[in-house]
């Protein structure tokens, strides 16, 4: 065989069988026989075996091995070290040859005899007398001198239990091993253990025969063998499922709710939280199946990427082979209902939105409908979320009414109803914001009660061992002067002063600060409603040159020159309509009165020396020199290194990332970079799909892309492979996030940073949050130590306080609702307050779109191309944008229902009059929060009737 064909069928087998050899190699004595390997791959393997356990050490090998040198011996030399390092199984699957290939058959034997020894392996790790047995297989041949030495030293040091465990991992990695154990184990005395595997107990649904599993395969092998080449062959064949092991610091935390009570496990990024939860969710439905219970469990996230994740790499892997488990999201395209869908799985991972949904679906009688009670198990995934009227905690409500409702039937001798089990998983809890300690423990205690947890549980007695697996990040701070002059800053604020005083608006807070933003808002809304249209405009276009200045204090002053270019394109666009029927020969009608000739001139003035000032980098962003200097130094650092930016906004993540492409040095040192933003369209800028954003965390899994800049949405949850630097780019926000983020940061030799200008606020911020972060953790051991007596009827209260404060908001809401005609109320166009409609044109379509059927609506408005959907790329049909034909202000969409064109209003874009005297104007930013309720939309009233067709 060619030496090059011989190398790519080499490499083709290990990535054929790449879960498979991880499970079958033991990494030391392999690699004490692999001379030609590095001392640097050696040392990175050992690393990856030790810290993160012997799959991650495979794992690491195998990609040496991939890298290792080819030609000249190379592959022989593997093969050797697999079969003498006592991985005779692993050798059959790297055979470029094929020749020891197991067939279909003998593999499947070999995972039903692994399958076996699963379930058996309580038993066989409470009975079996490790070294004797580990003699026994030394004297047959199925084991060598290492093994027995590392089982014995096991026992040595941690009893037989963890020798018996360490002799079973090893024995499932041998060739045609199971009836040689077998042989074994009756040699030394263990036939009652031997008869369990093999079947021959009178109990036993299992039946083995002689000792071997061939004959269940007996038709297995005819099926199999034919094939179109050996490459077919390898393609088709599957991969056993990963064991399911917890390591001792994750048992320490699981055992409260593999013992059925409710409880949180708080365990930091990237120490396994979801494997405990899939552990307990196996356990729990073992159990249930063992009693003949009903068993069913629910995962619930917060996040619509979670849900794949979870399955595909977490839930599914591990519990396919018993339990029939499926993920949902409102991404997802079902052709049956939620709760069929519920009645056809054991475990469903889901939104928590898709579950409520179906719970208020509950009090509608004609409705399938799903209840608490369907489930034995529910599993809350960043479960610091349960609290105010998060959808989380509207659930636990629920539970918790129930709850109640059984005290008042047990007292009254009646059934009670079925209650699930509750699992909480954080990573932080956090302190709500807490001042003080005491505080700070309110906060534990009620986050307790929300999720009706017993106690929430710490890693405590393997403290060291939780260390050594999640790896502290060396911390540094990185601080950019900001006393720096700033001409094209100095240029904004000369506008922004002359525009107030044009309108004669004067602040108390600095240009470019977000209390300045919060005051231009209110002043905004305040001028609406008091129909004094030159200060509203005014302060809409403040905002965007407060927008500007924010932009160039985190990026470059380009980004900020354009995003002001870009929306005065725009305000000319709106103000200079054309008719209707698009008669190209008609001139355009300009709309601009005499504020908007002011503020759009006043632009055009001082838009070329603000362009001049861009293209001088001596006038460069100090904090952006500091953000390169430290991606140069970390990615330079070490050999494979990743890295993520934290920035606040899309807008800065995107421009962030144009930095980078725009600068060759990033380059050079093969920084590969691509932002990370959520998918929500409540921004300005066009939001990933969840498609884009699962294509962007491969493409870094891999290495395609080594530098993520991601807006908060990478924070929590989303499973993103491990850093070796975490960048806070300016921004800081809460202790939860804080310790979120530095999570990421949890590869070997780590960095985690935050860069921030001086008079920024950020580094003050930060300190405050990790002060926050250790008054956590010693509220959480407060809680953890606090009497029982007193722990339980804190929750109670806490409890019993939050249906209250429910209820107290239902009634609040009830209140607030208009009871008059609809007719009371008028709306005015937010720019010009001209008078479109009244409330009683005003109907709903599906309980969420609000159009106007005003008789002659059309002639109060223009259709114009909807440019903010274009910018978007929206892969959706992009109506028109209505506008004010009086002042070119933006007020809705046209949008098709049913073959209707209807003009679809966005509420914050108009003032809304009351006729009654008690209430004033008023501005309102989504029709929820209008107290007033409009009748659904009258589709026979209007549909075009057939003799006007």
């Amino acid at each position: 065989m060619a030496e090059g064909t011989r190398d790519e069928r080499f490499l083709y087998m290990i990535s054929c069988f790449r879960p498979r050899l991880k499970q079958y190699i033991q990494v030391q004595p392999v690699l004490d026989r692999l001379p030609s390997l590095s001392a640097e791959d050696r040392d990175r393997v050992r690393a990856a075996a030790l810290q993160r356990g012997a799959a991650a050490g495979a794992e690491e090998l195998l990609r040496a091995v991939e890298r290792g040198p080819r030609g000249c011996g190379w592959i022989r030399e593997f093969l050797q070290a697999l079969e003498h390092g006592g991985c005779s199984l692993a050798a059959c699957y790297a055979n470029p040859s094929l020749s020891q290939l197991p067939s279909p058959a003998e593999e499947a034997e070999h995972d039903l005899c692994v399958h076996l020894v699963q379930l058996l392996h309580g038993t066989l790790v409470d009975r079996m007398r490790a070294e004797q047995v580990a003699e026994k297989c030394l004297q047959m041949g199925i084991f060598q001198d290492e093994d027995v030495d590392r089982i014995q030293t096991v026992t040595d040091n941690r009893g037989n239990r963890d020798g018996a465990r360490e002799l079973l991992s090893r024995i499932v990695q041998k060739k045609d091993w199971f009836s040689s154990f077998l042989i074994a184990l009756r040699e030394t005395q263990h036939e009652d253990l031997a008869d369990d595997l093999s079947g021959n107990t009178a109990d036993s649904d299992v039946s083995i025969g002689d000792g071997s599993v061939s004959n269940l395969n007996g038709n297995l092998e005819q099926s199999c063998t034919t094939s179109d080449s050996d490459e077919d062959e390898v393609e088709r064949r599957a991969s056993p499922e990963p064991d399911l092991t917890l390591r001792d610091y994750q048992m320490e935390v699981a055992k409260p709710a593999l013992n059925g009570e409710n409880i949180i496990i708080c365990l930091p990024t990237g120490s396994g939280k979801t494997r405990v939860a899939v552990y307990i969710t196996k356990d729990h439905l073992d159990k249930k199946k063992r009693a003949s219970e009903p068993g069913k469990v629910i995962v619930l996230v917060n996040k619509v990427p979670l849900v794949e994740q979870h399955l595909k790499r977490e839930f599914s892997p591990f519990l396919k082979r018993w339990y029939q488990v499926i993920g949902l999201s409102g991404d997802s395209q079902l052709k049956i209902s939620f709760p069929e869908v519920v009645r056809r799985n054991d475990v469903i991972i889901s939104t928590a939105q898709i579950l409520e949904n179906s719970l208020l679906n509950g009090s509608k009688e004609d409705e399938e409908s799903v209840h608490l009670s369907d489930f034995s198990l529910i599993i809350i995934d960043e479960c610091h979320h349960t609290q105010k009227e998060g959808v989380y905690n509207n659930i636990m409500r629920r539970y918790l009414k129930e709850k109640m409702k059984n005290r008042k039937l047990a007292k009254e001798n009646k059934p009670l109803i079925p209650q699930p089990q509750i699992l909480g998983l954080t990573a932080s809890p956090g302190v709500g914001g807490a001042t003080s300690y005491s505080k700070a423990e309110e906060h534990i205690l009620k986050i307790c009660a929300n999720l009706d947890a017993c106690r929430i549980m710490t890693v405590e007695e393997h403290a060291s061992q939780l260390k050594n697996q999640v790896k502290e990040p060396s911390k540094k701070t990185v601080i950019a002067d900001d006393k720096k002059r700033d001409p094209f800053k100095e240029r904004i604020t000369e506008i922004m002063t002359e525009i107030q005083n044009y309108c004669q608006l004067h602040p108390k807070s600095e240009f470019g600060t977000q209390t300045y933003e919060q005051w231009v808002i209110r002043e905004e809304r305040r001028a609406a409603k008091e129909e004094k249209r030159r200060e509203r405009v005014c302060a809409e276009h403040l905002k965007k040159y407060n927008d500007a200045l924010q932009i160039n204090d985190t990026i470059r002053m380009v980004d900020a020159y354009n995003h002001l270019n870009n929306f005065y394109k725009e305000e000319k666009s709106k103000k200079t309509v054309r008719s209707d029927d698009d008669d190209d020969d008609e001139p355009a009608v300009s709309k601009q009165d005499e504020t908007d000739e002011f503020l759009i001139g006043l632009f055009h003035e001082k838009k070329k020396q603000l362009k001049e000032l861009t293209r001088k980098p001596e006038n460069e962003n100090e904090k952006l020199t500091k953000l390169r200097n430290t991606l140069m130094e970390e990615f330079t650092k070490i050999e494979e290194p990743r890295g993520i930016i934290f920035t606040k906004t899309r807008l800065s993540a995107f421009a962030l990332f144009q930095w980078i492409k725009d600068n060759p040095k990033f380059e050079e040192v093969g920084i590969k970079a691509h932002y990370l933003i959520g998918s929500g369209h409540k921004s300005e800028m066009k939001p990933m799909t969840q498609n884009e954003q699962r294509e962007i965390i491969d493409k870094f899994r891999c290495g395609n892309v080594n530098l993520l800049i991601a807006t908060t949405v990478a924070e929590e949850g989303l499973d993103i492979k491990e850093c070796n630097i975490v960048i806070r780019y300016g921004l800081v926000t809460n202790e939860i996030a804080m310790v979120q983020a530095r999570g990421r940061a949890r590869a070997d030799e780590s960095t985690y940073a935050l860069v921030a200008s001086s008079g920024s606020g950020a580094v003050e911020r930060e300190n405050v949050n990790i002060f926050r972060e250790k008054m956590m953790y010693k509220a959480i051991q407060r809680v953890q130590k606090m009497p029982q007596e007193e722990y339980l009827n804190k929750i109670q209260s806490f409890q019993l306080q939050s249906i209250v404060e429910k209820q107290m908001k239902v009634v609040r809401d009830q209140r607030k609702t208009y009871k008059k005609n609809p007719s009371l109320i008028k709306f005015l166009c937010k720019n010009c307050s001209k008078p479109i409609c009244s409330g009683e044109d005003i109907q709903v379509i599906e309980d969420m779109h609000h159009v106007s059927v005003k008789k002659d609506f059309q002639s109060l408005y223009h259709t114009r191309e909807n440019k903010t959907l274009q910018d978007k790329h929206a892969d959706y049909q992009t109506n028109g944008e209505i506008i004010c034909k009086d002042c070119g202000q933006a007020w809705g969409n046209m949008m098709v229902h049913r073959g209707l064109d209807l003009p679809c209003l966005k509420i914050r874009n108009f003032v809304v009059v009351f006729a009654d005297k008690k209430t004033t104007n008023n501005i309102f930013k989504k029709w929820g929060d209008l107290p007033i309720r409009f009748p659904s939309f009258d589709y026979a009233a209007h549909f075009p009737s057939s003799d006007e067709d």
